[in-house]
């Protein structure tokens, strides 16, 4: 049995015969890096989990997302505060820098309100749960394509995203470590989108336009191929460079059936939403959740583009 299912399993089993306990509605507090089609993702995940809950317990079901415009941790950090002093049924968040939040975390922790990652690792001495895959896998499996792509040589850039969230700053070391293994392949340039598709597409033309022997590209965050697949297009380049993308976005598969995009390895955000509320509603009936639930790692490419399910 995977792991993964082991961990299904195990929560669809911690609490029977809830439906006669509480009477007020859960309600569960969602704060991800900032506005974007990925944590919309997320968003209705969470909503699918809700409607669950709802079926299996009787008890109305509140998710209030709140997300901030743009990826400022401060911002973030005012967010989960208010979060914490409203007193919810639990939190799930996507950490932007996990020094910066992690008091904050240990406060919600002191004063007994459910707290669950997704898409995030814990910051160094808190049990947390946290909702996701395994980064730096996701990002080798990414780089073994570009590399197949490329024959083993060639000059390629990475999409840093957000340099302080700790999925992207692992996704973005492990991107590297295995290029090294490739002595023809030197990595030219690396941009840092801050979780924008356009800002990505400004990153990724300006770095084409400073190295037109570019033959690929990484992302270490959904919104980075995106980006990258305007500029490629702009630029007239699709079939001359590769674009390996993260994440199964709507907009992303479509690149993919066009060809802008080779393939992506996706972080399943509807599944991390789901499970996040499903581990915050256990946690708040008193049950021991899991260490991590792994939501395992989708790969969408022009074979499966058409017929990819991302939950």
């Amino acid at each position: 049995m995977s792991r993964s299912l082991a961990v299904v399993l195990s929560l669809s089993l911690l609490a029977p015969g809830v439906a006669l306990g509480q009477q007020e509605p859960y309600r569960f507090v969602i704060i991800p890096k900032v506005v974007h089609p990925w944590f919309d993702l997320v968003n209705q995940g969470a909503h699918q989990a809700s409607a669950m809950i709802e079926q299996q317990t009787g008890n109305q079901v509140i998710i209030s997302y709140q997300a901030p415009q743009q990826a400022d941790i401060a911002e973030q950090n005012r967010l989960l505060e208010e979060a914490i002093a409203s007193k919810p049924d639990g939190i799930a968040i996507d950490l932007l820098d996990e020094k910066v939040t992690g008091s904050t975390l240990a406060s919600a922790m002191r004063q007994g309100v459910p707290v669950v990652l997704f898409d995030s690792e814990p910051p160094a001495g808190l049990k947390l749960t946290y909702v996701g895959n395994d980064f730096c896998e996701q990002a080798q499996m990414a780089a073994r394509r570009l590399v197949e792509l490329l024959g083993g040589k060639g000059e390629v850039a990475i999409m840093q995203g957000v340099p302080t969230a700790v999925n992207h700053r692992i996704r973005a070391e492990c991107h590297e470590r295995l290029l090294q293994q490739y002595p023809d392949i030197k990595v030219v340039a690396k941009g840092i989108d801050q979780d924008s598709i356009a800002t990505a597409y400004d990153q990724a033309k300006s770095i084409m336009a400073n190295h037109p022997g570019l033959k690929g590209w990484l992302s270490c965050d959904a919104g980075g191929g995106i980006g990258i697949a305007q500029a490629i297009k702009e630029a007239n380049k699709v079939g001359a460079v590769f674009n390996v993308a993260l994440d199964d976005l709507p907009e992303t598969i479509k690149l993919i059936q066009e060809g802008v995009i080779d393939s992506s390895y996706a972080t399943k955000p509807r599944t991390q939403g789901y499970w996040a509320v499903v581990a915050l509603w256990q946690a708040k009936l008193g049950a021991a959740l899991p260490q991590d639930i792994d939501t395992g790692i989708g790969i969408v490419t022009q074979d499966n583009a058409a017929h990819y399910q991302g939950l």
